[in-house]
Protein backbone atom coordinates (compact mmCIF):
# COMPACT_ATOMS: atom_id res chain seq x y z
CA UNK A 1 0.00 0.00 0.00
CA UNK A 2 1.04 3.34 -0.66
CA UNK A 3 0.25 6.87 0.43
CA UNK A 4 -0.73 9.47 -1.84
CA UNK A 5 -1.00 12.70 -1.39
CA UNK A 6 -3.09 14.94 -3.46
CA UNK A 7 -2.51 18.67 -3.69
CA UNK A 8 -4.53 21.24 -5.73
CA UNK A 9 -4.15 24.23 -7.90
CA UNK A 10 -4.21 27.89 -7.24
CA UNK A 11 -7.85 28.90 -6.40
CA UNK A 12 -9.31 25.45 -5.90
CA UNK A 13 -9.65 22.47 -3.44
CA UNK A 14 -9.23 18.82 -3.48
CA UNK A 15 -12.38 18.68 -5.15
CA UNK A 16 -10.71 19.70 -8.36
CA UNK A 17 -10.01 15.41 -8.03
CA UNK A 18 -13.07 14.14 -8.07
CA UNK A 19 -12.91 12.47 -11.46
CA UNK A 20 -9.69 10.74 -10.36
CA UNK A 21 -9.72 7.16 -10.36
CA UNK A 22 -6.48 6.18 -7.93
CA UNK A 23 -5.98 2.27 -6.43
CA UNK A 24 -8.41 1.12 -3.51
CA UNK A 25 -5.47 -0.37 -1.46
CA UNK A 26 -3.88 3.07 -1.55
CA UNK A 27 -4.04 5.67 0.95
CA UNK A 28 -5.35 9.02 -0.74
CA UNK A 29 -4.81 12.07 1.70
CA UNK A 30 -5.81 15.47 0.39
CA UNK A 31 -3.60 18.18 0.97
CA UNK A 32 -5.87 21.74 2.26
CA UNK A 33 -4.19 24.43 1.49
CA UNK A 34 -2.80 26.03 5.00
CA UNK A 35 -1.96 29.97 5.97
CA UNK A 36 1.24 31.04 4.47
CA UNK A 37 3.66 33.50 6.02
CA UNK A 38 4.05 36.90 3.74
CA UNK A 39 7.74 35.94 3.49
CA UNK A 40 6.88 31.98 2.25
CA UNK A 41 8.34 30.87 -0.82
CA UNK A 42 7.36 28.13 -2.62
CA UNK A 43 10.08 26.18 -0.59
CA UNK A 44 9.08 27.24 2.53
CA UNK A 45 5.32 26.47 2.10
CA UNK A 46 6.70 22.71 0.72
CA UNK A 47 8.25 22.18 3.97
CA UNK A 48 5.10 23.36 6.11
CA UNK A 49 2.86 20.85 4.13
CA UNK A 50 5.54 17.94 4.66
CA UNK A 51 5.45 18.51 8.68
CA UNK A 52 1.33 19.38 8.53
CA UNK A 53 0.57 15.89 6.56
CA UNK A 54 3.88 13.86 8.11
CA UNK A 55 4.88 13.36 4.06
CA UNK A 56 7.19 10.59 4.39
CA UNK A 57 10.30 8.90 2.26
CA UNK A 58 8.76 7.17 -0.61
CA UNK A 59 5.26 8.85 -0.86
CA UNK A 60 3.52 9.34 -3.89
CA UNK A 61 2.72 13.15 -4.58
CA UNK A 62 0.10 14.24 -7.49
CA UNK A 63 -0.08 17.99 -8.04
CA UNK A 64 -2.32 20.07 -10.16
CA UNK A 65 -1.25 23.73 -11.32
CA UNK A 66 0.30 25.32 -8.26
CA UNK A 67 0.46 22.12 -6.60
CA UNK A 68 2.15 20.70 -9.38
CA UNK A 69 4.96 23.42 -8.57
CA UNK A 70 4.88 22.71 -5.03
CA UNK A 71 5.08 18.96 -5.60
CA UNK A 72 8.19 19.49 -6.92
CA UNK A 73 9.63 21.48 -4.09
CA UNK A 74 8.48 18.26 -2.05
CA UNK A 75 10.38 15.84 -4.20
CA UNK A 76 13.23 17.88 -3.60
CA UNK A 77 13.36 17.90 0.40
CA UNK A 78 12.06 14.11 0.46
CA UNK A 79 12.61 11.04 -1.27
CA UNK A 80 9.57 10.30 -3.44
CA UNK A 81 8.43 7.07 -5.11
CA UNK A 82 6.33 9.35 -7.84
CA UNK A 83 5.70 12.84 -8.27
CA UNK A 84 3.43 13.31 -10.50
CA UNK A 85 2.66 16.80 -12.34
CA UNK A 86 -1.15 17.50 -14.16
CA UNK A 87 -1.34 21.11 -16.01
CA UNK A 88 1.66 22.15 -14.42
CA UNK A 89 5.15 22.69 -14.62
CA UNK A 90 8.42 21.37 -13.21
CA UNK A 91 10.68 24.52 -13.48
CA UNK A 92 11.27 27.77 -14.33
CA UNK A 93 12.79 27.15 -17.70
CA UNK A 94 9.12 25.61 -18.66
CA UNK A 95 7.66 29.04 -17.28
CA UNK A 96 5.15 31.20 -20.13
CA UNK A 97 6.40 34.49 -21.22
CA UNK A 98 4.03 36.55 -19.41
CA UNK A 99 5.32 35.47 -16.17
CA UNK A 100 8.10 37.76 -16.62
CA UNK A 101 5.80 40.52 -17.77
CA UNK A 102 3.84 40.10 -14.41
CA UNK A 103 7.58 39.95 -12.81
CA UNK A 104 8.23 43.49 -14.20
CA UNK A 105 4.79 44.71 -13.37
CA UNK A 106 3.33 43.11 -10.35
CA UNK A 107 -0.19 43.92 -10.52
CA UNK A 108 -0.88 41.51 -8.07
CA UNK A 109 -0.07 43.64 -5.73
CA UNK A 110 -2.67 46.30 -5.92
CA UNK A 111 -5.18 43.61 -6.09
CA UNK A 112 -7.92 43.48 -3.21
CA UNK A 113 -7.42 39.30 -2.58
CA UNK A 114 -11.34 39.34 -2.19
CA UNK A 115 -11.07 40.12 -6.25
CA UNK A 116 -9.57 37.06 -6.77
CA UNK A 117 -12.44 35.14 -5.53
CA UNK A 118 -15.16 36.58 -7.29
CA UNK A 119 -13.55 35.73 -10.74
CA UNK A 120 -14.81 32.46 -12.00
CA UNK A 121 -16.72 33.87 -14.99
CA UNK A 122 -13.95 36.29 -16.26
CA UNK A 123 -10.96 33.70 -16.31
CA UNK A 124 -13.10 30.84 -17.90
CA UNK A 125 -12.02 31.97 -21.62
CA UNK A 126 -8.02 30.74 -20.18
CA UNK A 127 -8.57 27.62 -18.19
CA UNK A 128 -11.01 26.48 -20.79
CA UNK A 129 -14.92 25.19 -21.26
CA UNK A 130 -16.43 23.55 -18.66
CA UNK A 131 -20.07 21.89 -18.30
CA UNK A 132 -22.65 23.54 -15.81
CA UNK A 133 -21.92 21.12 -13.21
CA UNK A 134 -18.16 22.37 -13.48
CA UNK A 135 -18.59 25.74 -13.57
CA UNK A 136 -20.48 25.57 -10.67
CA UNK A 137 -17.93 23.58 -8.72
CA UNK A 138 -15.06 25.63 -10.02
CA UNK A 139 -16.76 28.78 -8.55
CA UNK A 140 -17.40 27.29 -5.70
CA UNK A 141 -13.80 26.30 -4.93
CA UNK A 142 -12.78 29.92 -5.69
CA UNK A 143 -15.11 31.82 -3.65
CA UNK A 144 -13.83 29.50 -0.99
CA UNK A 145 -10.41 30.25 -1.41
CA UNK A 146 -8.20 32.34 0.85
CA UNK A 147 -7.92 36.15 -0.63
CA UNK A 148 -4.85 36.04 1.86
CA UNK A 149 -3.42 32.32 0.70
CA UNK A 150 -4.40 33.43 -3.12
CA UNK A 151 -2.40 36.97 -3.00
CA UNK A 152 0.64 35.33 -1.42
CA UNK A 153 0.34 32.24 -3.93
CA UNK A 154 0.60 34.29 -7.01
CA UNK A 155 3.70 36.61 -5.68
CA UNK A 156 4.90 32.90 -4.93
CA UNK A 157 4.82 31.43 -7.98
CA UNK A 158 6.24 34.28 -9.86
CA UNK A 159 9.33 34.27 -7.62
CA UNK A 160 9.72 30.76 -8.19
CA UNK A 161 13.07 29.53 -9.63
CA UNK A 162 13.29 25.93 -9.43
CA UNK A 163 16.18 24.56 -12.10
CA UNK A 164 16.15 21.24 -10.44
CA UNK A 165 14.24 18.08 -11.66
CA UNK A 166 14.08 15.60 -8.57
CA UNK A 167 14.12 11.61 -9.27
CA UNK A 168 10.73 10.04 -10.53
CA UNK A 169 8.89 12.62 -11.52
CA UNK A 170 5.92 12.06 -14.02
CA UNK A 171 4.57 15.02 -16.13
CA UNK A 172 0.89 15.26 -17.57
CA UNK A 173 -0.27 18.30 -19.93
CA UNK A 174 -2.98 19.27 -22.42
CA UNK A 175 -2.20 20.32 -25.55
CA UNK A 176 -4.78 23.48 -25.71
CA UNK A 177 -3.42 24.72 -22.00
CA UNK A 178 -3.70 28.29 -22.13
CA UNK A 179 -1.99 28.48 -18.76
CA UNK A 180 1.06 26.38 -19.58
CA UNK A 181 2.16 26.20 -23.39
CA UNK A 182 3.08 22.03 -24.08
CA UNK A 183 5.80 23.26 -26.14
CA UNK A 184 8.03 24.92 -23.51
CA UNK A 185 7.58 21.53 -21.26
CA UNK A 186 10.23 18.96 -21.72
CA UNK A 187 9.83 14.86 -21.22
CA UNK A 188 5.92 14.64 -20.87
CA UNK A 189 2.70 12.87 -21.68
CA UNK A 190 0.24 14.97 -23.77
CA UNK A 191 -3.12 14.75 -23.68
CA UNK A 192 -4.80 15.96 -26.84
CA UNK A 193 -7.53 18.73 -26.93
CA UNK A 194 -6.47 18.77 -23.26
CA UNK A 195 -7.11 22.38 -21.12
CA UNK A 196 -5.86 23.67 -17.76
CA UNK A 197 -8.91 22.04 -16.45
CA UNK A 198 -8.41 19.03 -18.11
CA UNK A 199 -8.59 17.58 -15.03
CA UNK A 200 -12.09 17.21 -15.41
CA UNK A 201 -13.48 16.72 -18.92
CA UNK A 202 -10.32 14.61 -19.48
CA UNK A 203 -10.49 12.74 -16.42
CA UNK A 204 -10.97 9.32 -18.71
CA UNK A 205 -7.21 9.37 -20.28
CA UNK A 206 -5.71 11.12 -17.20
CA UNK A 207 -7.06 8.49 -15.42
CA UNK A 208 -5.69 5.84 -18.45
CA UNK A 209 -2.07 7.66 -17.89
CA UNK A 210 -2.56 7.44 -14.10
CA UNK A 211 -3.17 3.92 -14.28
CA UNK A 212 0.23 3.20 -16.48
CA UNK A 213 2.62 5.56 -14.05
CA UNK A 214 1.57 3.93 -10.68
CA UNK A 215 1.99 0.20 -11.98
CA UNK A 216 5.59 1.22 -12.61
CA UNK A 217 8.15 -0.29 -9.71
Amino acid sequence: MSKIFLIAGMGADTRIYNNIELPDEDEVIPVDWINPDISDTLTTYAQKLIKQYNITYNSIVIGNSLGGMIAIEIAKLIPLNKVILISSIKTIDEAPGYFSFFKMLPLYKIIPGKIYTRMGVTIRPIFGGMSPQQLWLFKDMLSKSSPKFLKWAMGAVLKWKNTTVPPNVYHIIGDKDRVFNYKRIKNTTLVKGGTHIMIFDKAKEINKILKGILRKK
